[in-house]
């Protein structure tokens, strides 16, 4: 669906992994998150001021839905009229968002299948996984460097091997120990995704908030985790490595929105 992002992301982060990655894929990787973070970040900081200022105006919102609760249109035209005499548009928090949803989705393509979006080699992948027995079960593109080794990537970093899928399955990690150490990647991205969030909620809680937002930032902060911990299980470690890289790009944008924006906006007022 976005093989039309996903095939020139996956051409520029090759590009990487030929010049500054050093033909490092684990390398190519951060370096590839670390550009694209930097580009996003005029965009994150703009999501974070429009859901600073809706948070901001939540008390008089509150106050206004509690007045006009039995006047639907009344309550529509005087949150209108607060918004205008704030400058707050209520969707300006999820344009942003909006934005940049199909550039993640094209890029789990490209690090969930870097033969296919960085080599352009998929038609020859298909052919070699269809002409190897049991290929169905094949995930991590570690069995094809047996027929083309000379044309995969070198996916080895700091002993990992970014082309397998981390498993559970303790006889799998017995009978093969590199899956072992695969483990703290899944680890490492669940518990740096927590920490992020949890960051970024703390750093709202100066705002006033309505207990439903409240609660919803919470359930957030749990289902996050639990969702990239999930996925971490189910893709090549690749795309671990990639959310790890990108919590962690995530927290010093954060620390640096608490002490440009938010302490710069508190001496202002």
């Amino acid at each position: 669906m976005f093989d039309f992002i996903s095939r020139p992301l996956g051409q520029f982060m090759y590009f990487i992994y030929n010049t500054v990655g050093f033909h490092n894929y684990g390398l190519a990787i951060i370096i590839f998150t670390i550009i694209v973070r930097l580009l996003m970040l005029p965009l994150t900081v703009k999501q974070y001021r429009s859901n600073a200022k809706l948070q901001e105006i939540q008390p008089q919102l509150q106050e206004i839905q509690k007045r006009y609760k039995n006047d639907k249109e009344k309550l529509n035209a005087e949150m209108m009229k607060l918004y205008q005499e704030n400058n707050v548009n209520p969707a300006g928090g999820c344009l942003p968002l909006l934005i940049q949803m199909p550039i993640l989705f094209a890029l789990w393509g490209v690090i969930s299948r870097p033969l296919t979006y960085m080599l352009g080699r998929g038609s020859e992948v298909k052919a070699l996984l269809e002409a190897i027995p049991e290929a169905s079960r094949i995930r991590g593109y570690d069995e094809l460097s047996i027929v083309i080794h000379d044309k995969l990537l070198n996916m080895d970093f700091l002993g990992l091997n970014l082309g397998l899928v981390p498993t559970y399955d303790i006889r799998t990690i017995m009978d093969k120990p590199q899956y072992a150490a695969l483990l703290l990647i899944p680890i490492l991205a669940s518990a740096l995704t927590y920490f992020s969030s949890k960051l970024s909620m703390s750093a709202t809680s100066t705002n006033s908030q309505s207990n439903s937002s409240s609660q919803m930032s919470n359930t957030m902060m749990i289902i996050g985790p639990l969702m990239t911990l999930m996925f971490s299980f189910q893709f090549p470690a690749g795309l671990g490595l990639y959310w790890i890289a990108g919590s962690v790009i995530q927290i010093l944008q954060q620390l640096y929105i608490n002490k440009h924006v938010i302490k710069k906006k508190e001496v202002a007022n």
